[in-house]
């Protein structure tokens, strides 16, 4: 192997080597590109991972995982702590219902009966501030943050939508519908890990 080449992969290799997931890099999926970095609430975020979700071979969304600093396991990114942001483009116009009803899905997925019957109110919540969107166009952004001392904040463009909901344990909820022991899709999961 060339040495130029050998000194270019060996960080790489070593990385993959010991399991260890390098910093992301900015991303372009399906033509929206997601940066590197972002900031929130006065903190700095990395791109984790970001991917496409797919439905019967129709592009749904591109989503992208911010997180205070890279985790490759679901286990890193729910204990880390900091603010987080779930960020989502829509590549075809989605109802909100069937956006609601999609993502209330997950958490079923992802929680037993008496983990959904905490989280309820606050499903509620989040799901009525979904369906005041009425629809989402393509190339809607759709923001979820966690912000400590606030909640989670549900943002379409720069404006956010409902009120803050309080407790860390909603947003882990929420993380779990992309990067839970079900997600909607595993390939999807793997990327928002930073392991595609």
């Amino acid at each position: 192997m060339h040495t130029t080449l050998r000194r270019l992969l060996r960080p790489a290799l070593l990385a993959a080597a010991l399991g260890i997931t390098l910093p992301a890099t900015a991303a372009d999926v399906a033509g929206v590109r997601f940066d590197d970095k972002a900031s929130l609430a006065g903190s700095e975020l990395v791109l984790n991972g970001a991917a496409l979700r797919t439905r019967f071979m129709l592009k749904i969304y591109a989503i992208g995982l911010y997180l205070p600093r890279s985790g490759n396991s679901a286990e890193a990114v729910m204990a880390s702590s900091g603010p987080k942001r779930i960020q989502i483009t829509t590549l075809r116009e989605l109802g909100a219902s069937e956006f609601a009803d999609a993502l209330v899905d997950g958490l079923k997925r992802n929680h037993s009966d008496a983990e959904l019957a905490k989280l309820q109110p606050r499903i509620d919540d989040f799901r009525n501030a979904i369906i005041a969107l009425k629809s989402t166009p393509a190339g809607s952004q759709i923001r979820l943050e966690w912000l400590p001392g606030s909640g989670t904040r549900l943002s379409v463009g720069n404006e956010a939508r409902g009120k803050d909901i309080p407790g860390e344990d909603f947003y882990r909820a929420l993380l779990r519908i992309w990067i839970g022991e079900k997600p909607v899709d595993q390939d999807l999961k793997n990327a928002l890990l930073g392991k595609a």
